[in-house]
């Protein structure tokens, strides 16, 4: 089967899939001018459903849309994407920090990721999932999920995989849950080959689209310049 077949039908599972939850895709455009990060955020209680994306400079972060209905803050308000000296992260919870400040110390996003596990909202124990380009040397990628083995909250299986070459028009996409369910299930398996388009908008709208209209809460694309590292970002929020 080629590439394209196989993005095809990863992409129709994900429209089929009703709670994929939070996503991320790490990718180049066809015309190999960007690099490109895609986040998404779902939800099915009011709490997480209360959320929009609001970019800072290069940085993006989430934030309560209506402040009054925030009823627990600690694992909805972080930052998803930051960035630092040919390093680009994404990851769906304060892991970013943990990534950025490891970085920053010349230290390493595996060794990050170490010092993390899923996150503690029993029975479902949400995956942590992150992403980092990196652009230091030959540009490569890794994606990386942390998870419960069948939700026991005792053991934390750390899977990461590394890319180190990109494929034009392509991506790898690794999201929280395989569906919805109670506990929800979590993601098993690589990480899934998807397209990803030479336009920013083209981009952002498709995977808008492609997610459960009920459930979808806010998505964000960010293309970085392969020439001179200049970053664009566009957001759909569903409060706007």
């Amino acid at each position: 089967m080629d590439l394209e077949k196989i993005a095809l039908l990863n992409e129709e599972n994900l429209k089929n899939n009703p709670y994929p939850g939070r996503g991320i895709i790490i990718g180049i455009s066809p015309d190999r001018q960007n690099y490109v990060q895609v986040y998404w955020i779902m939800g099915r209680s009011n709490n997480s459903r209360n959320r929009v994306f609001v970019q800072e400079g290069s940085f993006m972060r989430t934030k309560a849309f209506d402040e009054s209905k925030v009823e627990d803050p600690s694992l909805i308000i972080y930052y998803p994407i930051k960035d630092l000296n040919g390093y680009y992260i994404v990851s769906n919870g304060d892991q970013t920090d943990t990534i950025y400040n490891y970085l920053m110390q010349q230290k390493t996003f595996e060794a990050a990721l170490k010092t993390r596990e899923f996150e503690p909202d029993a029975p479902h124990y949400t995956p942590r999932i992150s992403g980092l380009i990196d652009l230091n040397g030959e540009p490569s990628y890794a994606l990386s999920i942390l998870k419960t083995e069948n939700h026991n909250p005792d053991y934390c299986l750390r899977a990461f995989y590394y890319y180190d070459k990109y494929t034009a028009g392509y991506g790898h996409c690794i999201h929280t849950y395989e569906g919805d369910g109670n506990p929800l299930p979590s993601f098993a398996g690589e990480p899934k080959l998807v397209r990803v388009f030479d336009d920013i908008d083209q981009t952002a709208r498709y995977y808008w689209e492609l997610l459960n209209e009920e459930n979808r809460v806010a998505l964000a694309v960010k293309f970085i310049n392969c020439k001179d590292r200049s970053a664009s970002m566009r957001i759909i929020n569903k409060h706007n």
